[in-house]
């Protein structure tokens, strides 16, 4: 039943994009609105003066502590070949008596 409401919204869709002419619609007259209302001027306070300097900020410790000593000969062993992995025979079959 959804199905034959939407083949009717695509027959109407096509229907009126094959019209040549876009519908009018009656413009309203603007002498029918009252004018606006002048908008209200509204008091600019005043602001404090803001301070021309800034507070100076306390600097932070920029001296980092000394690296520990790392020995200059270390053995390094990178492994060349991948290890085999060991693959289990299946159980044996259960037999029925």
């Amino acid at each position: 039943m959804a199905s034959c409401k939407y083949c009717f919204i695509l027959f109407g869709a096509q229907y009126l994009l094959q019209t040549n002419t876009a519908p009018t619609f009656p413009k309203p007259a603007t002498s029918q609105l009252p004018p606006l209302p002048p908008l209200p001027t509204l008091p600019q306070p005043t602001l404090p003066n803001l301070p021309n300097s800034q507070p100076s900020l306390p600097k932070p410790a920029t001296q980092l502590p000394p690296l520990p000593n790392f020995p200059s000969g270390l053995p390094i062993n990178i492994p060349t070949t991948i290890p085999s992995i060991p693959f289990l025979s299946p159980p044996p079959a259960a037999t029925t008596p």
